[in-house]
């Protein structure tokens, strides 16, 4: 089954709970994404592991995406040498932020959270990604999937902590990388670079003590991806003078 019969198989399977079904091909590979609704996310879930013509019974991966400021001018990269610098002085919106600095959409109708599954039919031998977006801004909340996967235990808890979404139905879910008293979920957008509080020794108190961060913030500048030809081909029948001669140049 190739990426379209996938994508033609799904839409038969699921119908209308499918918000979106974007097939992407080239000669490289071929990759099939699907967007569901988190009241339809458990039924399809189920379906897609058990249903004999997809049987994805492998979960690879779990995670968690911030989609504010995507689209955002401040993180191009091909075609932003033309803009020179001045863009991490004069930040044009808020894709970098600064300590204090409110976060705002740039792409309208758009839903900030959500939570991403890569899935593999060993069986079939075909590859699935499925998004699930967080209905609510202020508390993203989607159901868990560790009843129909196991292994998204640990996913789940490492989504929740970097940014902050609530998987419901979890039977542990708390921290994994950060530690307890940590304070914000440091893979979202509007999270500083220099964090909320920094940990000393204190000598007097002769322990570790939390205090607010006394970093003073800058500003980074954008990165660019330039084409510097150190990923060319070798260079064909050229005379060794004429070689020496274009390096020196």
């Amino acid at each position: 089954m190739n990426v379209q019969e996938l994508s033609q198989a799904l839409a038969s399977t699921f119908s209308s709970q499918l918000q979106s079904n974007v097939v992407v091909q080239n000669d490289v590979f071929g990759e099939v994404t699907i967007e569901v609704l988190p009241r339809d996310a458990l039924s399809v879930f189920e379906k897609l592991r058990d249903d004999a013509a997809l049987q994805f019974d492998q979960l690879i991966d779990v995670c968690g995406v911030d989609y504010s400021e995507y689209g955002s001018v401040e993180w191009a990269t091909e075609s932003a040498s033309a803009t020179g610098f001045s863009r991490g002085v004069e930040p044009a919106t808020g894709a970098r932020l600064r300590f204090g600095d409110d976060i705002e959409s740039t792409e309208s109708g758009r839903l900030r959270f959500a939570s991403v599954y890569h899935l593999m039919s060993v069986t079939h031998n075909h590859r699935l990604r499925v998004r699930v977006y967080c209905e609510s801004e202020a508390v993203p909340v989607v159901p868990s999937v560790i009843d129909i996967w196991p292994v998204a235990n640990w996913f789940e808890r490492e989504a929740f902590d970097l940014y902050g979404i609530i998987y419901e139905g979890h039977p542990d879910l708390r921290r994994i990388l950060t530690d307890y008293g940590f304070v914000g979920h440091p893979f979202r957008k509007d999270f500083p670079l220099i964090g909320h509080v920094e940990m000393k020794y204190d000598e007097e108190q002769k322990r570790v003590v939390y205090q607010p961060v006394s970093i003073e913030p800058r500003v980074l500048v954008p990165r660019v991806i330039r084409d510097d030809g150190r990923f060319d081909g070798p260079v064909e029948n050229v005379e060794p003078d004429t070689a020496a001669e274009s390096t020196d140049a």
